[in-house]
Protein backbone atom coordinates (compact mmCIF):
# COMPACT_ATOMS: atom_id res chain seq x y z
CA UNK A 1 0.00 0.00 0.00
CA UNK A 2 1.32 3.36 -0.64
CA UNK A 3 2.45 5.91 1.88
CA UNK A 4 2.99 9.42 0.81
CA UNK A 5 5.90 11.22 1.87
CA UNK A 6 5.43 13.06 5.24
CA UNK A 7 7.73 15.83 4.18
CA UNK A 8 5.98 16.09 0.47
CA UNK A 9 4.95 19.70 0.73
CA UNK A 10 8.35 21.28 1.99
CA UNK A 11 10.45 21.97 -0.89
CA UNK A 12 8.08 22.68 -4.03
CA UNK A 13 7.37 26.37 -4.60
CA UNK A 14 3.03 26.48 -5.12
CA UNK A 15 2.38 30.11 -7.19
CA UNK A 16 -1.59 31.44 -6.91
CA UNK A 17 -3.25 30.82 -10.17
CA UNK A 18 -3.78 34.54 -11.61
CA UNK A 19 -6.24 36.22 -9.23
CA UNK A 20 -7.84 33.06 -8.10
CA UNK A 21 -7.15 31.11 -4.42
CA UNK A 22 -6.18 28.37 -6.62
CA UNK A 23 -2.14 27.69 -6.17
CA UNK A 24 -0.44 24.80 -8.35
CA UNK A 25 3.20 23.59 -7.78
CA UNK A 26 5.50 25.35 -9.74
CA UNK A 27 6.33 22.01 -11.98
CA UNK A 28 3.21 19.91 -12.94
CA UNK A 29 3.09 16.70 -14.48
CA UNK A 30 1.56 16.12 -17.54
CA UNK A 31 0.51 12.61 -18.85
CA UNK A 32 1.09 13.11 -22.42
CA UNK A 33 3.55 10.68 -23.68
CA UNK A 34 4.32 7.95 -21.23
CA UNK A 35 0.52 6.94 -20.12
CA UNK A 36 -1.12 3.97 -22.15
CA UNK A 37 -0.93 0.43 -22.46
CA UNK A 38 2.44 0.45 -24.20
CA UNK A 39 4.05 1.75 -21.08
CA UNK A 40 4.37 -0.75 -18.11
CA UNK A 41 2.06 0.02 -15.60
CA UNK A 42 4.83 -0.41 -12.50
CA UNK A 43 6.75 2.29 -14.49
CA UNK A 44 3.38 4.38 -14.83
CA UNK A 45 2.60 4.24 -10.96
CA UNK A 46 5.89 4.78 -9.77
CA UNK A 47 6.34 8.22 -11.65
CA UNK A 48 2.94 8.86 -10.04
CA UNK A 49 3.43 7.84 -6.20
CA UNK A 50 7.26 10.06 -7.10
CA UNK A 51 5.71 13.15 -8.56
CA UNK A 52 3.08 12.94 -5.39
CA UNK A 53 6.15 12.56 -2.82
CA UNK A 54 7.92 15.66 -4.46
CA UNK A 55 4.69 18.13 -4.52
CA UNK A 56 3.90 18.14 -7.63
CA UNK A 57 -0.03 17.89 -6.58
CA UNK A 58 -0.97 18.64 -10.48
CA UNK A 59 -1.60 16.17 -12.65
CA UNK A 60 -2.54 17.62 -16.26
CA UNK A 61 -4.49 15.52 -18.90
CA UNK A 62 -6.03 15.61 -22.27
CA UNK A 63 -9.43 13.38 -23.67
CA UNK A 64 -6.97 12.30 -26.55
CA UNK A 65 -3.64 11.47 -24.81
CA UNK A 66 -2.29 8.15 -24.75
CA UNK A 67 -1.84 6.27 -27.30
CA UNK A 68 -4.53 5.45 -27.96
CA UNK A 69 -6.93 8.13 -26.83
CA UNK A 70 -8.01 7.76 -23.58
CA UNK A 71 -5.40 6.00 -22.61
CA UNK A 72 -3.63 8.65 -20.13
CA UNK A 73 -6.63 9.11 -18.28
CA UNK A 74 -7.61 5.01 -17.59
CA UNK A 75 -4.15 4.86 -16.58
CA UNK A 76 -4.79 8.05 -14.29
CA UNK A 77 -7.82 6.22 -13.09
CA UNK A 78 -6.42 3.41 -12.17
CA UNK A 79 -3.90 4.59 -10.33
CA UNK A 80 -5.99 7.48 -8.49
CA UNK A 81 -7.84 4.03 -7.06
CA UNK A 82 -5.02 1.87 -6.25
CA UNK A 83 -2.65 4.89 -4.81
CA UNK A 84 -4.70 7.94 -4.28
CA UNK A 85 -8.33 7.08 -3.21
CA UNK A 86 -7.72 8.87 -0.05
CA UNK A 87 -5.70 12.11 -1.16
CA UNK A 88 -7.89 13.10 -3.90
CA UNK A 89 -8.53 16.22 -2.15
CA UNK A 90 -4.56 17.29 -2.29
CA UNK A 91 -4.86 16.58 -6.21
CA UNK A 92 -5.55 19.26 -8.59
CA UNK A 93 -6.81 17.17 -11.89
CA UNK A 94 -7.29 18.81 -15.01
CA UNK A 95 -8.43 17.71 -18.50
CA UNK A 96 -9.01 18.78 -22.11
CA UNK A 97 -11.13 18.61 -25.37
CA UNK A 98 -10.88 19.92 -28.69
CA UNK A 99 -8.78 17.45 -30.79
CA UNK A 100 -9.76 14.61 -32.30
CA UNK A 101 -11.53 11.57 -29.98
CA UNK A 102 -13.94 9.89 -31.95
CA UNK A 103 -15.24 9.68 -35.77
CA UNK A 104 -17.94 11.58 -36.76
CA UNK A 105 -19.02 15.43 -36.81
CA UNK A 106 -18.99 15.50 -33.30
CA UNK A 107 -15.62 14.44 -31.71
CA UNK A 108 -13.64 16.81 -32.04
CA UNK A 109 -13.49 21.02 -31.71
CA UNK A 110 -15.55 23.65 -29.62
CA UNK A 111 -19.42 22.84 -29.74
CA UNK A 112 -21.43 22.21 -26.77
CA UNK A 113 -21.84 18.46 -27.48
CA UNK A 114 -18.87 17.66 -28.26
CA UNK A 115 -17.34 19.51 -25.27
CA UNK A 116 -19.70 18.29 -22.46
CA UNK A 117 -19.64 14.37 -23.79
CA UNK A 118 -16.24 14.59 -23.71
CA UNK A 119 -16.17 15.56 -20.11
CA UNK A 120 -18.65 12.84 -19.15
CA UNK A 121 -16.56 10.24 -20.82
CA UNK A 122 -13.14 11.85 -19.38
CA UNK A 123 -14.64 11.59 -15.83
CA UNK A 124 -15.95 7.72 -16.73
CA UNK A 125 -12.33 6.67 -17.57
CA UNK A 126 -11.20 8.54 -13.90
CA UNK A 127 -13.64 7.18 -12.24
CA UNK A 128 -13.94 10.94 -10.69
CA UNK A 129 -17.10 13.20 -10.75
CA UNK A 130 -15.60 16.41 -11.52
CA UNK A 131 -12.22 17.18 -12.28
CA UNK A 132 -10.68 20.37 -11.18
CA UNK A 133 -9.99 22.16 -14.38
CA UNK A 134 -11.67 21.40 -17.59
CA UNK A 135 -9.97 23.47 -20.93
CA UNK A 136 -10.59 24.33 -24.11
CA UNK A 137 -7.99 22.13 -25.97
CA UNK A 138 -8.02 24.92 -28.75
CA UNK A 139 -10.19 27.33 -30.42
CA UNK A 140 -12.96 26.56 -33.14
CA UNK A 141 -13.18 29.10 -35.68
CA UNK A 142 -16.34 27.33 -37.09
CA UNK A 143 -18.11 27.70 -33.69
CA UNK A 144 -19.17 30.99 -32.16
CA UNK A 145 -16.81 31.41 -28.71
CA UNK A 146 -19.96 31.98 -26.76
CA UNK A 147 -20.97 28.53 -27.14
CA UNK A 148 -18.05 27.16 -26.53
CA UNK A 149 -17.10 28.94 -23.06
CA UNK A 150 -21.02 28.50 -22.49
CA UNK A 151 -20.04 24.79 -22.61
CA UNK A 152 -17.82 25.77 -20.18
CA UNK A 153 -19.71 27.43 -17.86
CA UNK A 154 -22.20 24.39 -17.76
CA UNK A 155 -19.84 22.45 -16.79
CA UNK A 156 -19.04 24.31 -13.60
CA UNK A 157 -22.56 24.74 -12.70
CA UNK A 158 -23.18 20.81 -13.53
CA UNK A 159 -20.57 20.28 -10.51
CA UNK A 160 -17.99 18.25 -13.27
CA UNK A 161 -15.34 21.22 -13.10
CA UNK A 162 -14.13 23.54 -10.51
CA UNK A 163 -12.66 26.18 -12.60
CA UNK A 164 -12.32 26.50 -16.37
CA UNK A 165 -9.37 27.18 -18.87
CA UNK A 166 -8.59 27.71 -22.21
CA UNK A 167 -5.24 26.30 -24.46
CA UNK A 168 -3.93 27.51 -28.00
CA UNK A 169 -5.90 30.69 -27.89
CA UNK A 170 -4.05 33.81 -29.09
CA UNK A 171 -4.14 37.00 -26.74
CA UNK A 172 -7.25 38.70 -28.76
CA UNK A 173 -9.26 34.97 -28.31
CA UNK A 174 -8.22 34.89 -24.49
CA UNK A 175 -9.44 38.33 -24.06
CA UNK A 176 -12.54 37.39 -25.57
CA UNK A 177 -13.37 34.35 -23.49
CA UNK A 178 -12.04 35.45 -20.43
CA UNK A 179 -15.29 38.41 -21.02
CA UNK A 180 -18.14 36.03 -22.04
CA UNK A 181 -16.82 33.71 -19.49
CA UNK A 182 -16.75 37.01 -16.87
CA UNK A 183 -20.33 37.96 -18.49
CA UNK A 184 -21.75 34.42 -17.35
CA UNK A 185 -20.25 34.45 -13.78
CA UNK A 186 -17.24 32.02 -14.38
CA UNK A 187 -14.00 33.08 -14.41
CA UNK A 188 -11.12 32.18 -16.70
CA UNK A 189 -8.59 30.67 -14.58
CA UNK A 190 -5.80 29.87 -16.71
CA UNK A 191 -3.97 29.66 -20.37
CA UNK A 192 -2.04 26.31 -21.57
CA UNK A 193 0.47 28.16 -24.18
CA UNK A 194 3.54 26.06 -25.65
CA UNK A 195 5.94 28.89 -24.39
CA UNK A 196 10.31 27.75 -24.21
CA UNK A 197 13.63 29.63 -24.43
CA UNK A 198 13.29 28.18 -28.08
CA UNK A 199 9.44 29.60 -28.33
CA UNK A 200 9.08 32.84 -27.54
CA UNK A 201 5.43 33.24 -29.28
CA UNK A 202 3.51 33.68 -25.86
CA UNK A 203 5.92 36.75 -25.28
CA UNK A 204 6.29 38.34 -28.80
CA UNK A 205 2.69 38.06 -29.86
CA UNK A 206 0.88 39.60 -26.29
CA UNK A 207 -0.31 36.23 -24.86
CA UNK A 208 1.97 36.66 -21.61
CA UNK A 209 0.94 40.45 -21.67
CA UNK A 210 -2.35 39.71 -21.88
CA UNK A 211 -2.84 37.03 -18.83
CA UNK A 212 -1.31 39.87 -16.42
CA UNK A 213 -3.78 42.35 -17.79
CA UNK A 214 -6.82 40.14 -17.22
CA UNK A 215 -5.10 38.14 -14.08
CA UNK A 216 -5.24 35.09 -15.58
CA UNK A 217 -2.75 32.50 -14.51
CA UNK A 218 -0.26 30.57 -17.02
CA UNK A 219 0.95 27.03 -17.61
CA UNK A 220 3.69 26.32 -20.06
CA UNK A 221 3.74 23.01 -21.95
CA UNK A 222 6.59 21.80 -23.99
CA UNK A 223 8.83 23.98 -21.96
CA UNK A 224 11.84 21.43 -22.92
CA UNK A 225 10.92 21.98 -26.65
CA UNK A 226 10.22 18.62 -27.24
CA UNK A 227 13.47 17.08 -25.92
CA UNK A 228 15.46 19.75 -27.59
CA UNK A 229 16.39 21.33 -24.05
CA UNK A 230 16.75 18.68 -22.50
CA UNK A 231 20.33 17.75 -23.28
CA UNK A 232 19.31 14.65 -25.71
CA UNK A 233 21.06 16.53 -28.42
CA UNK A 234 24.05 17.85 -27.62
CA UNK A 235 26.05 15.54 -30.32
CA UNK A 236 22.86 15.48 -32.97
CA UNK A 237 20.35 13.12 -33.09
CA UNK A 238 20.44 10.15 -31.05
CA UNK A 239 18.48 6.53 -32.70
CA UNK A 240 16.52 6.10 -29.96
CA UNK A 241 15.26 10.03 -29.86
CA UNK A 242 11.77 11.37 -30.77
CA UNK A 243 13.38 13.45 -33.57
CA UNK A 244 14.79 10.09 -35.00
CA UNK A 245 11.39 8.31 -34.87
CA UNK A 246 7.99 9.38 -37.15
CA UNK A 247 7.02 12.10 -33.71
CA UNK A 248 4.89 14.50 -36.01
CA UNK A 249 6.22 17.12 -33.21
CA UNK A 250 9.84 16.98 -33.55
CA UNK A 251 11.64 15.40 -36.40
CA UNK A 252 15.40 15.24 -37.62
CA UNK A 253 15.53 17.85 -39.68
CA UNK A 254 15.23 20.37 -37.08
CA UNK A 255 18.24 19.57 -35.38
CA UNK A 256 20.44 21.05 -37.98
CA UNK A 257 24.16 22.31 -37.37
CA UNK A 258 23.22 25.40 -36.16
CA UNK A 259 20.63 24.36 -33.24
CA UNK A 260 23.53 21.99 -31.81
CA UNK A 261 25.99 24.83 -31.63
CA UNK A 262 23.45 26.61 -29.62
CA UNK A 263 22.48 23.72 -27.45
CA UNK A 264 25.85 23.57 -26.86
CA UNK A 265 26.20 26.85 -25.87
CA UNK A 266 23.25 26.79 -23.47
CA UNK A 267 24.50 23.63 -21.55
CA UNK A 268 27.49 25.80 -20.79
CA UNK A 269 25.07 28.62 -19.51
CA UNK A 270 23.42 26.01 -17.56
CA UNK A 271 26.66 24.34 -15.78
CA UNK A 272 27.31 27.53 -14.96
CA UNK A 273 24.67 27.96 -12.76
CA UNK A 274 24.88 24.17 -11.63
CA UNK A 275 22.21 23.14 -13.47
CA UNK A 276 21.48 20.85 -16.05
CA UNK A 277 20.32 22.24 -19.77
CA UNK A 278 16.69 20.71 -18.81
CA UNK A 279 16.37 22.39 -15.58
CA UNK A 280 17.66 25.86 -16.57
CA UNK A 281 15.09 25.70 -19.37
CA UNK A 282 12.32 24.93 -16.45
CA UNK A 283 13.71 27.50 -14.36
CA UNK A 284 13.65 29.89 -17.21
CA UNK A 285 9.93 29.66 -18.30
CA UNK A 286 9.46 30.48 -14.50
CA UNK A 287 11.60 32.84 -13.73
CA UNK A 288 10.07 36.14 -12.42
CA UNK A 289 6.68 34.74 -11.54
CA UNK A 290 4.98 35.43 -14.81
CA UNK A 291 4.20 31.89 -15.61
CA UNK A 292 1.89 29.93 -12.84
CA UNK A 293 3.68 26.33 -13.76
CA UNK A 294 5.35 24.06 -16.15
CA UNK A 295 4.35 20.87 -17.08
CA UNK A 296 6.85 18.29 -17.35
CA UNK A 297 6.56 14.62 -18.65
CA UNK A 298 8.81 12.10 -17.27
CA UNK A 299 9.08 7.85 -18.61
CA UNK A 300 10.82 7.61 -15.53
CA UNK A 301 10.87 8.84 -12.03
CA UNK A 302 14.46 9.68 -11.86
CA UNK A 303 13.99 12.01 -14.83
CA UNK A 304 11.09 13.62 -12.83
CA UNK A 305 13.56 14.34 -9.97
CA UNK A 306 15.59 15.50 -11.95
CA UNK A 307 13.14 17.98 -13.57
CA UNK A 308 12.34 18.88 -9.72
CA UNK A 309 15.68 20.01 -9.16
CA UNK A 310 14.90 22.93 -11.17
CA UNK A 311 12.98 24.77 -8.36
CA UNK A 312 16.10 24.77 -6.15
CA UNK A 313 17.29 27.65 -8.59
CA UNK A 314 14.80 29.76 -10.57
CA UNK A 315 17.07 33.18 -10.29
CA UNK A 316 18.96 34.51 -13.27
CA UNK A 317 21.21 37.39 -13.82
CA UNK A 318 20.64 39.97 -16.07
CA UNK A 319 24.04 38.49 -17.65
CA UNK A 320 22.62 34.93 -17.85
CA UNK A 321 19.30 36.31 -19.35
CA UNK A 322 21.35 37.81 -21.73
CA UNK A 323 23.63 35.80 -22.71
CA UNK A 324 20.24 33.43 -22.98
CA UNK A 325 18.34 35.22 -25.28
CA UNK A 326 21.73 35.93 -27.67
CA UNK A 327 21.76 32.17 -28.36
CA UNK A 328 18.15 31.19 -28.41
CA UNK A 329 16.72 33.98 -29.66
CA UNK A 330 19.34 33.78 -32.85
Amino acid sequence: MYTPHPGRYADMPYRRTGRSGLKLPALSLGLWHNFGPDRPVDVQRAILRRAFDLGVTHFDLANNYGPPPGAAESALGDALRADFAHHRDELVVSTKAGYLMWPGPYGEWGSRKYLLSSLDQSLGRMGLDHVDIFYSHRPDPETPLEETMGALHSAVQQGKALYVGVSNYSAEQTRDAARILADLGTPLLIHQPRYSMLDRRPEDEGLLDALDELQVGSIAYSPLEQGLLTGRYLNGVPEDSRAASDSPFLSADTVTEDLVGRLRTLDDIAKSRGQSLAQMALAWVLRGGRVTSALVGASSPRQLEDSVEAVGNLDFTEDELARIDAVAKA
